[in-house]
């Protein structure tokens, strides 16, 4: 089981996201290179990294297993857009970089939302991107992440992602599924064997890299993405629990990107530790912190 949660990426880079994954009894994690909703990053500090994979060696955290997660605003389906397309193609080679000088390979990325280009030059325009980016820095993979299909997001079903991987055509473009947003996307997550079938006969199985492991506040196909702690949404614990332990995605990792949970009205908390324990036993806590 590589199960782990979404951790900070703050002053002390990937050593302070290790330790953080300790903490919740994790085995693998997740981690931004900086904030999420810009592209300000700060130099890596080789220091913290060294530190950071002995810290992993002596957890049994399999840098190899480690996954990172690029910026929600590049747009790689702005085709043409005022140079957004250029510039978030450059920035996913600064991401790429950084990632392999952090000893990482995975990078997640979203799609993006096509505004202005029709569904099928904006999937090519993806994949495109893709391409020109995995061109420039060897090594390291790119993982599209399946999405909910709020607005006008690209990579909401089977064939889209299809269409992105084969304009890419490379074998350092693979998936990141996300349960929350299959379900939200129409998916019925307690069918998820038919789902790795018609995945496998019209892509491969090999080329799921990552999933990210959520419940979801919404109803099947609401299009809306919207995450919920594991168990308490409309997915469901069993059906989550049949996703982790899944034979045939035993080593891929697992990893949460629940919510905090509100303690009261000044504090949230962290629910990871309890999440991974609750979902490495198989037994439903209404109760987290009880």
């Amino acid at each position: 089981m590589i199960l782990g949660s979404h951790v900070s990426f703050k002053s002390d880079q990937l050593l302070g996201s290790v330790k953080e994954a300790i903490s919740y009894n994790a085995n693998t994690f997740m981690f931004y290179t900086g904030a999420p909703q810009n592209t300000l990053r700060n130099p890596i500090n080789d220091a913290y990294t060294k530190e950071a994979i002995k810290l992993m060696d002596e957890n049994n955290i399999d840098i190899n297993k480690v996954i990172c997660h690029a910026p929600y605003i590049i747009n790689l389906a702005d085709y043409g857009v005022n140079d957004k397309y250029q510039f978030g193609i450059n920035f996913l080679i600064q991401e790429l970089k950084r990632i392999k000088a952090l000893g990482v390979k995975y990078l997640v990325v979203h799609p993006g939302s096509s505004l202005k280009l029709d569904r099928n030059a904006a999937l090519k325009a993806i994949g495109n991107a893709f391409k020109r980016a995995l061109n420039e820095v060897s090594g390291v993979y790119i993982l599209v992440e399946t999405m909910a299909g709020k607005g006008s997001e690209c990579g909401i079903n089977l064939e889209e992602i299809k269409l992105i991987i084969d304009t890419c055509d490379s074998p350092y473009l693979k998936v990141c599924l996300d349960t929350c947003h299959l379900n939200d996307s129409g998916i019925n997550i307690n069918e998820f064997d038919k789902y790795l079938d018609d995945f496998d006969q019209l892509i491969g199985i090999d080329k799921i890299g990552c999933v990210h492991l959520n419940d979801s506040k919404n109803e099947l196909g609401a299009k809306k993405d919207r995450h919920e702690n594991i168990g308490f949404g409309t997915i469901g614990f069993d059906a989550l629990v049949n996703v982790l332990n899944n034979e045939r995605l035993k080593d891929v990792p697992k990893i949460l990107e629940t919510p905090y949970l509100k303690i009261d009205d000044k504090t949230s908390v962290a629910p990871y530790k309890e999440e991974i324990a609750m979902l490495k036993s198989g037994k439903f806590n209404p109760n987290l912190f009880n």
